[in-house]
């Protein structure tokens, strides 16, 4: 396996001709509360990809997060899009660790000013 050229924005594991597709299709999934990319926001905590299925785990902003079942709707489908057929998609929301302005990329603290 070749390393890429830029570090992914959270942790892989998976094949290498596969990642910087499933970088890209997370990309294109927005948080709507603040119309910037969820791997921007750092809602992803990490994917797995293997034979049968890929693994996303991610979080929110909060628990309280009204648009949580949009969010990773958008995540299935997107990376439906791009896995060769017969993975099963499986998104993890967890809430450990604890998400904080932190984890969001620097084009996104510039984005909301922070």
């Amino acid at each position: 396996m070749n390393a890429p050229s830029e570090p992914t924005p959270f942790p892989y594991e998976g094949p290498a001709e596969l990642r910087q597709l499933v970088v890209d299709a997370l990309t294109r999934v927005v948080d709507p509360e603040v119309a910037l990319s969820i791997v921007d926001v750092g809602l992803i905590y990490g994917v797995t990809i293997d034979a049968e299925r890929a693994h996303v785990r991610m979080t929110m902003t909060s628990a309280a997060c009204p648009v949580t079942d949009v969010i990773i709707e958008d995540v299935e489908n997107e990376l439906d899009r791009i896995l060769p057929p017969g993975r099963v998609i499986d998104v993890e929301l967890c809430w450990e660790p604890a998400w904080t302005p932190e984890m969001m990329s620097e084009r996104a603290r510039r984005f909301m000013r922070w």
